[in-house]
C-alpha cells in the first residue's frame, strides 16, 4: 500500500519530547561505564544560531551518539560564553539591560539547539554570566592569586576609544578595533595579569604530546609561545654624534652582523623617550606610532615608517664601522629589549625599510652555487642557507657556525667591563593581561585601599557581583561611576577602599568551563574525583580561528587548576577537531548586497539566473563566501528545519565534503539530502508491515546472503569512519547500503521473501537505522516505529540500542581476481573462489578468451600458480 511521506515537523518534536521525558542523554559521574567526554566549542548567544552552529554541533552529536552506542558513558554538555561587549553594545543601543538581552537570546538559541534533536545533557547548562559560575571563577582567581600566578604592572596596551576597553593585539584588525572599527591608540595602564610565562617550556614542551590534534593548529601554538636561541649584544653608542652610552639588542642570526645596516628601537625605547622632548618632529612621529595595533600581523602589513634619531652606535667588531639609529615604527618595546639591528640583505622588513630610507643592503651569506663576485640582493631577501661570505673571519662558515664564533667572540670582548654579548633564550609570549574596563564581565575580586594596598576580598565574601542598577547612557565602565558598589570597607583594615572596577577578559571564562561541566552543581569550582574522572575532553570540536588563544590559555589554566589543587591532569584536550565554515554565493543587486531568501533562480538557455521576487530586477550572482550578515549570503537554520527538518540540515552538513574543510551550502543540495530521507522512510515504512514478525539474523548462504553481505560490510566501514570523524565517507557508505537493499526491501514489500530474506532485511534495517541514528536520529526513531520499536528483539530507542557486532566471516570477499601472465607479460585478470585449488585455478585459466587465443589450440608447456598472488602461462 501506499505510505505518507515523512513529515519531519510532528515527528522530529515527537521524538525530542519523547528523549526529554525519558533524560535519555542526561549523564551519571557515577555511571562504571568507560567514560567518553565530547566536547563543541560553547556558543557565545548573540541572538540566534547560524549554519555554522548547524554544522559545528552535528559533528560533535554524531560523535556523541556513536560513542553511547558503543556502550561509553558519554558527557556531551552545553552552556554560554556569555559575558563581553556586545550586550554592553546592545544595551547602549536598545536600551535594554545587558542581562536582559543576553538571557533573551539564550533562550532563542536554547529553542533552535533543541530543534536540532542534539542529545545534550541540558541538566548542566549554565552561562558564563551566571552568578553561581564567576563565583566559582573568583574563587580561582583567589587560589591563584595566592599561588603567585596573578601579578598587577603596568604595560602598553591596544586601547579602543569607542568601547573605551582593551584589546587583544588578535582584536585589533588593520589598527581598527575588531568589533568598533575604531583606529586603536596604544596607552600604559595599570593591568592585571595571570603568569601564563611561567609555563613557557612546559606548554611547548607539551604540544608533542598532543598526537590527536591537527599538526596546523601545533604548529601555531609553538610559533605563538615563539622560543628562539639568539644573543643579546651592546652597541656602544658613538659619542660623536651627540650621545653615550649603549643599545642593547636582542638577535636571533648574530652570523649576519656584517650585513648590518642600522639599529631601529622602539617607539617607547627609554632613549627615544630622552629624546624626544628636544625634537618635536621625534615627538609627533612617537605619536603616530601610537595609533596602530601592537599585534604581529599589524607589524607585518603596515608601511615600515623611521625616524632618523641622528645617532650612530658603533660596529662591534670594527670601531670605524657606524651605523645609524631609528625610531621605527614596527619593533616593540614589549618584545626583546625594544631594539634591533637591521640586516637587509637576509630578512624582507629590514629589506624594505633600507629600501625605503637608501640604506645599504650588504649580503653576507651565500646561497649555494652562486658567484660571491656578482651575488647582490634588490627586492627579495635572501634567508635560506649558504655560506657565509664578506664577514672577515667568518667567511666560508656555515650560517650555524657563524653564530658560534660570534658568540663567543663577543662573550670574550668586553664594553665597560662586561662581556659584550651573552646567549640568551627567548620567548614570544607574554603573559595574559586580563583587566578588561566594561561591566559585562566577571568581576575581579580585589580592593584598593590606600594604606593597605592592593587586598584579595576575602573568599566568605564572594560572590562580588555585578550591580543591576547602571546606566549606558555615556561611554565608559558604569561600574567607575556606580558610588555604593564601588566604595567598600578594606578587608585589612577596615577603612575606606575601592573595589576593582575591571572586569576578567572573557577568555577567562572559556578557559576553564570544561572543567565545570563535569561537576557543575558543586560548591567549590570543580569536584575532583568528576574532573579527574572526565578530564581531558576526547574530543573537542571547534573553529580554527581559536587554534591560539582560547587552546592555549585553557592550556595555561589546566596547568594552574593543578597548582591550586582543583584537579590532577595538565591537558585539557586530549583531541581536537577543527572543522570549515560553511560558505555560500553572495548576491547583488544595482550595488547592494541581497540575501538568497529575496531571490528567483531560473535557468536561461543552460544558464544559471538569478532575479530579485519582488521587482525582477537581474541579480549578479557573486564569489562563494563564509556566511555573513554583511554580505547577507547567510541561510537562517530555522527556516531550513521548518522546510525540510533538522535531519536534512544535519545530513547535508555532514556529507556534503570533509569536515575539514568548507561545506558550501546550496539549496539543490538541501533538496537532495531531504529526498534520501523521504526515501529511507518509504523503503522501510512500505516493508514494515512484512518485516515486524520476522526475527533478525544474518544469511550466511542463499540470496538472503548477499544482504547480509552488504549490511555488514558497510557496518564495519560506517564505524571505521566515525572514529576518524570521516563523517562524508560514512554518508556515502550509507547511500551505497540503501541502493543494495532496495531490491530486497521490494521483494519483502511484495509478499516474495521467504523467511530466509525477511530475517537477513530486517537485521539489516536495523544495522541501517542504528548506524543513520547519529545523523538522522528522529528518523531512525520513527523508523525503528513502524518495525515495532525493537532492536535485535529487544524493545529499545535506537538512540539507546548499542552499536551492532559485524560478523567478520560476512565481510570477507569469497572472490579473488588474480593477475594472468604469458610469457611473463601481464596479459589479463582471472576471478576464481578465494578457495579454488591449484588444478581449478589451471582449467579456469585456460577457459579464459586471451589465454586461447595465445596458444592457438596448442597445450601450454606450463601454468605456474602463485596462489592468492598471480598465474603464469607459459606458451
Amino acid at each position: 500500500m501506499a505510505t505518507e511521506r515523512y513529515n519531519p515537523r510532528t515527528t522530529e518534536a515527537h521524538w525530542q519530547k519523547v528523549w526529554d521525558e525519558a533524560k535519555t542523554f542526561e549523564t551519571d559521574n557515577d555511571d562504571p561505564r568507560e567514560k567518553y567526554y565530547v566536547l563543541e566549542m560553547f556558543p557565545y548567544p548573540s541572538g540566534r544560531i547560524h549554519m555554522g552552529h548547524v554544522r559545528n554541533y552535528a559533528m560533535g552529536d554524531v560523535v556523541a551518539r556513536y560513542k553511547r552506542a558503543r556502550g561509553f558513558n558519554v558527557l556531551h554538555p552545553m552552556g554560554w560564553d556569555a559575558f563581553g561587549m556586545p550586550a554592553e553594545n546592545a544595551a547602549m543601543q536598545n536600551k535594554v539591560h545587558p542581562k536582559e538581552w543576553t538571557y533573551q537570546n539564550i533562550a532563542t538559541m536554547k529553542r533552535q539547539l533543541k530543534s536540532m534533536g542534539l542529545s545534550l545533557d541540558w541538566s548542566r547548562e549554565f552561562a558564563t554570566c551566571d552568578v553561581d559560575y564567576y563565583h566559582r571563577q573568583q574563587m580561582l582567581f583567589l587560589d591563584m592569586f595566592e599561588k603567585g600566578l596573578v601579578t598587577r604592572k603596568t604595560s602598553k596596551v591596544n586601547w579602543d576609544p569607542v568601547d573605551n576597553t582593551v584589546l587583544a593585539n588578535e582584536q585589533v584588525v588593520d589598527g581598527r578595533g575588531w568589533r568598533s572599527g575604531a583606529l586603536v591608540e596604544q596607552r600604559e595602564l595599570t593591568q592585571w595579569f595571570f603568569k601564563i610565562t611561567d609555563y613557557n617550556e612546559e606548554l611547548l614542551a607539551a604540544l608533542d604530546t598532543l598526537d590527536q590534534w591537527p599538526e596546523k593548529v601545533r604548529l601555531m601554538q609553538k610559533n605563538w609561545i615563539g622560543k628562539s636561541e639568539g644573543l643579546q649584544l651592546r652597541f656602544e653608542l658613538d659619542a660623536k654624534s651627540g650621545e653615550a652610552g649603549e643599545i642593547e639588542v636582542y638577535t636571533t642570526r648574530p652570523d649576519t652582523l656584517f650585513g648590518a645596516s642600522f639599529i631601529a628601537i622602539a617607539a617607547d625605547h627609554p632613549l627615544a623617550k630622552k629624546l624626544a622632548p628636544n625634537n618635536a618632529a621625534l615627538t609627533d612621529f612617537i605619536a603616530e606610532c601610537h595609533h596602530h595595533g601592537t599585534s604581529v600581523a599589524t607589524l607585518e602589513t603596515i608601511e615600515k615608517q623611521g625616524f632618523d634619531t641622528g645617532l650612530r652606535v658603533k660596529h662591534p667588531f670594527d670601531d670605524n664601522w657606524t651605523l645609524p639609529v631609528y625610531v621605527a615604527n614596527f619593533v616593540l618595546m614589549e618584545y626583546g629589549t625594544g631594539a634591533v639591528f637591521g640586516c637587509p640583505a637576509h630578512d624582507q622588513r629590514d629589506l624594505d625599510f633600507a629600501n625605503k630610507y637608501s640604506l645599504p643592503v650588504r649580503p653576507v651569506v651565500l646561497p649555494k652555487g652562486a658567484d660571491a663576485a656578482t651575488f647582490s640582493v634588490d627586492k627579495d631577501a635572501y634567508s635560506d642557507d649558504g655560506i657565509m661570505f664578506n664577514s672577515q673571519f667568518l667567511d666560508g662558515l656555515t650560517p650555524q657556525d657563524a653564530f658560534q664564533k660570534v658568540a663567543e667572540k663577543l662573550e670574550a670582548q668586553q664594553l665597560d667591563g662586561q662581556p659584550q654579548g651573552k646567549r640568551k633564550v627567548q620567548f614570544r609570549l607574554r603573559d595574559w593581561g586580563i583587566s578588561r574596563q566594561r561591566y559585562w564581565g566577571c568581576p575581579i575580586p580585589m580592593i584598593h585601599c590606600d594604606a593597605c594596598g592592593v587586598q584579595p576580598v576575602k573568599r566568605a565574601d564572594l560572590p562580588v557581583k555585578l550591580p543591576d542598577d547602571v546606566t549606558f547612557d555615556r561611554p565608559g565602565n558604569p561600574l567607575d561611576r556606580h558610588e555604593s558598589w564601588r566604595h567598600v570597607k578594606c578587608p585589612s583594615c577596615g577603612g575606606d577602599a575601592r573595589r576593582e572596577t575591571d572586569t576578567m577578559d572573557t577568555f577567562v571564562d572559556s578557559s576553564w568551563y570544561f572543567a565545570r561541566f563535569t561537576a557543575p552543581f558543586e560548591n567549590e569550582p570543580t569536584n575532583l574525583k568528576a574532573v579527574d574522572g572526565w578530564l581531558p575532553v576526547d574530543q573537542y570540536i571547534g573553529g580554527i580561528e581559536h587554534a591560539i588563544l582560547h587552546l592555549l590559555y585553557s592550556r595555561f589554566f589546566t596547568r594552574a587548576m593543578k597548582a591550586t589543587g582543583h584537579l590532577n591532569v595538565e591537558e585539557p584536550f586530549k583531541g581536537l577537531f577543527t572543522q570549515g565554515m560553511v560558505v555560500h554565493e553572495t548576491y547583488k543587486c544595482d550595488g547592494q548586497w541581497v540575501s538568497p531568501a529575496e531571490i528567483r533562480f531560473d535557468e536561461q538557455d543552460g544558464v544559471r539566473v538569478a532575479t530579485m521576487l519582488d521587482t525582477g530586477a537581474k541579480v549578479d550572482i557573486g564569489s562563494i563566501e563564509k556566511m555573513s550578515k554583511s554580505k547577507k549570503n547567510v541561510v537562517d537554520p530555522d527556516d531550513i528545519i521548518s522546510s525540510y527538518g533538522a535531519d536534512t540540515a544535519r545530513w547535508f552538513m555532514l556529507s556534503d565534503s570533509p569536515p575539514e574543510r568548507d561545506v558550501i551550502w546550496t539549496e539543490a543540495g538541501a533538496e537532495g539530502a531531504h529526498r534520501f530521507v523521504q526515501r529511507v522512510w518509504r523503503v522501510v515504512s512500505e516493508a514494515a508491515d512484512a518485516l515486524k514478525n520476522a526475527t533478525p539474523k544474518a544469511a550466511l548462504e542463499g540470496d538472503a546472503a548477499q544482504v547480509s553481505k552488504a549490511a555488514h560490510k558497510v557496518l564495519q566501514a560506517v564505524g571505521e569512519d566515525l572514529e576518524k570523524l570521516a563523517f562524508n565517507r560514512a554518508v556515502a557508505r550509507l547511500y551505497e547500503l540503501v541502493n543494495a537493499l532496495s531490491g530486497a526491501l521490494q521483494q519483502v514489500k511484495n509478499g516474495e521473501a521467504d523467511d530466509a530474506l525477511k530475517s537477513a532485511v530486517r537485521e539489516a534495517i536495523e544495522i541501517l537505522l542504528v548506524m543513520i541514528a547519529p545523523m538522522m536520529p528522529h528518523l531512525a526513531e520513527e523508523c525503528s516505529k513502524t518495525l515495532g520499536g525493537t532492536i535485535n528483539g529487544k524493545a529499545t530507542l535506537v538512540s539507546e540500542a548499542a552499536w551492532p557486532q559485524f560478523n567478520p566471516g560476512l565481510i570477507v570477499e569469497n572472490d579473488v581476481v588474480l593477475p594472468v601472465q604469458i610469457n611473463g607479460k601481464r596479459k589479463g585478470d582471472l576471478t576464481i573462489a578465494r578457495d579454488a585449488d591449484q588444478s581449478a585455478i589451471q582449467q579456469a585459466v585456460l577457459e579464459l578468451d586471451f589465454v586461447k587465443h595465445a596458444l592457438q589450440g596448442n597445450a601450454p608447456k606450463k601454468i605456474i600458480v602463485v596462489p592468492q598472488r598471480i598465474v603464469n602461462v607459459v606458451a
